[in-house]
């Protein structure tokens, strides 16, 4: 695999010209600069959305409205955009695993999570998903990486420890913090492997957006099965927060985020896109001083730097 080689934002992809039926070569839409500060910027406000979400409604029920309403909307803008909807039954296992770990087991275990850790806790637990990147891709795609990326990362993981360190360091290792924690790292896993999965359907020339919608229907209805399962009774909740929060989070948080991140990850390989799980937790605690009066501290600065550094160093052109 040599996605390294090639410079971060001046990918190019193939497109025939219908009137001579040549082949030929033009700018993407979107470089990849661009979809990763979507990425970074949507999920890293994400955090507060969440946090609306868990209340009178269980986090499956939830997610079941979330990813249901994301893959609808993504099927109709699929449908007016003329893009395939039809696939063969090795495609669909792949949207299947995709839905089982990215938009089902994931979102369980990070929902259930901060019900027990704070967000500070989850974005450090979270970030843990850069290094199962790097080795999954490793394991499943022979990709191996350069001391460049192991330093970045490295950088990311300690900067993000210090940026959430002090909001953490007073909490009580109880066996609620505990069990909080070991869901957020499984959580993590669990995303890894979708990630895995939607890079090998990349590699099988399946589109994106249309695997996203097939995707969140199949992780939908698995979340949906499991909450039946559990005995959770489908309500709602009809207020301000749970109605917004639950828009932002389909049409920003999934559909586009996903979209974005996705197509980044099929550009230049998981181990370098998921560098966006350590700088997402960035704009959240920068959005935390700007609208909760959170005061900039020395630990803050360290972090920012250091998350700052590992990003160019994983990210940087060669």
């Amino acid at each position: 695999m040599h996605q390294d080689i090639i410079p971060l934002c001046c990918r190019v992809v193939p497109c025939t010209d219908h009137r001579t039926g040549r082949q030929h070569h033009r700018e993407p839409v979107l470089n990849n600069g661009l979809l990763y500060a979507i990425t970074v910027l949507i999920w890293g406000s994400t955090w507060f959305a969440i946090e609306f979400q868990l209340g009178q409604v269980a986090p499956e029920v939830s997610i079941v409205y979330r990813y249901l309403a994301a893959s609808g909307l993504l099927f109709l803008w699929c449908k007016s955009r003329g893009l395939p909807l039809k696939f063969n039954v090795k495609s669909h296992r792949w949207f299947a695993l995709m839905g089982l770990f990215m938009f089902c087991l994931n979102y369980i275990l990070a929902y259930r999570a901060q019900i027990h850790i704070t967000s500070a806790l989850s974005a450090i637990a979270f970030s843990a998903m850069l290094w199962m990147n790097i080795l999954n891709s490793r394991i499943f795609f022979g990709v191996r990486v350069g001391p460049r990326i192991y330093l970045g990362a490295f950088l990311g993981i300690v900067g993000i420890v210090a940026l959430f360190g002090p909001r953490v360091s007073e909490v009580s290792l109880s066996d609620g913090v505990l069990f909080g924690s070991v869901l957020a790292v499984t959580g993590a896993l669990m995303a890894s492997f979708g990630n895995m999965a939607s890079q090998a359907a990349q590699k099988n020339k399946l589109p994106v957006m249309p695997s996203n919608a097939w995707s969140m229907l199949y992780g939908g209805l698995m979340t949906a099965i499991l909450a039946l399962l559990q005995g959770h009774d489908f309500t709602f909740e009809f207020s301000a927060g749970y109605i917004l929060s639950l828009a932002y989070l389909t049409i920003f948080g999934s559909v586009i985020a996903f979209g974005a991140y996705l197509t980044l990850l099929g550009r230049i390989g998981a181990h370098r896109a998921g560098y966006a799980t350590v700088a997402f937790p960035v704009v959240a605690l920068t959005l935390s001083m700007i609208f909760e009066g959170l005061a900039l501290d020395g630990f803050i600065v360290a972090g920012f730097v250091l998350v700052l550094a590992g990003n160019l160093l994983v990210l940087k052109n060669r």
